[in-house]
């Protein structure tokens, strides 16, 4: 008997550690959810807005009473865009703040280095805000996605406008990074499916501003249709260039591009510009009443219009909730990779497209449609077209 208590002793510490260790940031009365934006350096627009898209969802969650009975907490912490920042960011969440999750963090890089931090300590990192494949690759059960991959953006799109367009010769200018070589790949690879390659292609350094000798080259060349594995001032800049040299041909860019910034910042030469897409952006004054009543509610609370990135922070959230519910009163990280193993996320309100998991599969889908800029602003110009997963 005397041996025996003290290994049912030491049993009992080692099982209620294991359910500490699944039940992080998950107490009685609250869930506890971490986010890492980039709130103060290079694309802190968008780390703002997703984190206010998110901030708005929480609210909503807990004006309704949370999920089954627990109210949400959310921290965000800065990383300037900074993958050492994230590093340092994720060491606090995860270690001293104790989330249960991290939602919607932006930035490739800053996840990459962020995952390990979470992963040691048994925390999900769910719908990071970036198209990259590693976000779901190579497999782990605490990775969820929801955005397409640049390279499948491509891979879809590139072949349909080539089609729809009548286009002879594709080129392509891309940034000499990670980023561009995969929307560059991608449109390679769809060329590729209709018995074509790119008839030229140029390339320029994170941070440049004069596309004067690139489009000079792809204007020479006599492109009909230009990839532009490009974000936002490079889009800007190369497509203005394009059109003071009297070169006009079809662009077509990737999420990336796709920010109602192109044409606040580029004014009406950005007219006609293709990027691909699922959200549709959320005008106030657009057709659809629910984009309306959402944009401006989001509009009233935080006294600026949302953007693509605000509906990102806001749906990560949304489905983390869902997630959450489902998973029951006793959440644990088990409980909850079970509920979303098993869930199917019906298309929201913008448009986005249906998702689903499964224990083995951690990308929700990679359908992708196109939306053109038409007297400054975004509008759907196609149906979702996906490869079969």
């Amino acid at each position: 008997m005397k041996t025996r208590l003290p290994l049912l002793g030491t049993a009992l510490v080692l099982a209620s550690s294991a359910v500490f260790a699944q039940s992080q940031g998950v107490s009685k009365d609250e869930i506890v959810i971490g986010s890492i934006q980039d709130l103060s350096g290079p694309i802190a627009g968008f780390g703002k807005q997703v984190r206010l898209g998110m901030m708005l969802r929480v609210d909503e969650a807990n004006e309704q009473g949370g999920v089954n009975g627990r109210k949400v907490k959310l921290l965000v912490e800065d990383s300037a865009y900074d993958p050492r920042r994230a590093v340092l960011a994720a060491q606090k969440l995860v270690n001293q703040d104790k989330i249960f999750a991290m939602v919607g963090h932006i930035g490739t890089a800053q996840n990459m280095a962020a995952m390990p931090v979470q992963f040691q300590k048994n925390v999900i990192n769910f719908f990071p805000v970036t198209a990259a494949r590693e976000m779901y690759e190579p497999f782990h059960k605490l990775k969820y996605s929801f955005a397409a991959t640049y390279f499948d953006q491509m891979k879809i799109a590139v072949p349909k406008l080539v089609k729809d367009k009548g286009a002879k010769k594709v080129c392509t200018m891309y940034q000499d990074d990670e980023f561009g070589l995969e929307v560059k790949r991608g449109a390679e690879e769809g060329l590729k499916s209709i018995g074509m390659t790119l008839a030229a292609e140029t390339s320029y350094k994170r941070g440049a501003t004069d596309f004067a000798s690139q489009m000079q080259k792809l204007a020479a060349e006599q492109c009909d249709m230009v990839v532009l594995g490009t974000i936002i001032r490079e889009t800007i800049g190369g497509i203005a260039t394009a059109k003071r040299l009297g070169f006009n041909p079809t662009f077509i860019g990737s999420s990336a591009a796709y920010t109602d910034l192109i044409h606040k910042l580029g004014g009406p030469a950005m007219n006609g510009l293709y990027a691909t897409m699922t959200v549709q952006n959320p005008y106030t004054d657009e057709a659809s009443q629910p984009i309306r009543f959402w944009a401006n509610k989001y509009k009233t609370k935080f006294n600026e219009d949302p953007t693509v990135f605000s509906i990102y922070g806001y749906n990560a959230v949304d489905t983390f909730l869902k997630a959450a519910g489902k998973a029951g009163p006793g959440l644990t990280t088990d409980s909850f990779i079970k509920a979303m193993d098993t869930m199917k996320v019906p298309p929201d309100i913008f448009g986005g497209a249906e998702q689903t998991f499964s224990p083995t599969k951690r990308l929700g889908s990679n359908a992708t449609r196109l939306s053109q800029l038409q007297e400054n602003r975004w509008k759907v110009v196609s149906d979702y077209m996906q490869i079969s997963q």
